[in-house]
């Protein structure tokens, strides 16, 4: 998964306190700190329009990022905080933590849907539903899968995967403890609608 880890490129900020840090926003900079690891803390400048742009992707505090730095070695982080304009909403600073490769970390993980063209119920005609195209998984900085893996072959229409029905990479457990629905295979819509008028039928009939 190393090679999925988007870049986040940053520049060592010279100079800390509020009079670097405004300096920084007046030059299109927001200023961060990095933090942990063992290592002093990294006083950093970010692209204002590169992080906005990160922001509005959404995800920011779920997403593992490779740190880049000129004159220092990339480093795994995740933001821990983003400090914002009270009336702007901007961000005006932000914190990221380092991790080690052993570190644990909730990151949304792909789900990606397999044999989709041999399931009973896709070939009946039936509509594969996919409630949740990613999920939130606990993991290993060092040992991050690049998605997880759902076989389809042998559901019909009507059956439901639960994330209890799908196996997770070693060492991954779901950062929810209830057993959550991933997808599902419902009847087509020409069925749905033939089905919702007999019961409407049924009704008026009852009520009469």
């Amino acid at each position: 998964m190393a090679g999925e880890i988007p870049d986040l490129v940053a520049m060592e900020r010279t100079g800390t306190g509020k009079g670097a840090a405004r300096q920084a926003r007046r030059d299109g900079m927001v200023p961060g700190i990095v933090f942990g690891g063992d290592k002093e803390p990294l006083p950093i400048n970010i692209p204002f329009n590169k992080l906005f742009k990160k922001l509005k992707d959404g995800r920011f505090k779920s997403t593992l990022f490779n740190l880049k730095v000129e004159g220092h070695e990339d480093v795994r982080v995740v933001c821990r905080d983003v400090q914002r304009h009270v009336v702007k909403d901007l961000p005006t600073h932000v914190d990221f933590m380092r991790l080690r490769r052993t570190s644990k970390v909730a990151l949304f993980i792909p789900v990606e849907f397999i044999n989709e063209e041999t399931a009973p119920g896709i070939k009946k005609g039936g509509v594969l539903t996919v409630v949740r195209p990613e999920v939130e998984l606990e993991v290993t900085a060092g040992d991050i899968p690049e998605k997880i893996t759902v076989d389809l072959a042998g559901l019909n229409i009507g059956d439901i995967v639960h994330i209890s029905d799908v196996t997770l990479p070693a060492g991954a457990k779901a950062t929810i403890d209830r057993d959550f629905v991933i997808a599902n295979i419902s009847a087509p819509s020409g069925l749905k609608s033939s089905e919702n008028e007999d019961d409407d039928g049924e009704e008026v009939a009852a009520e009469e």
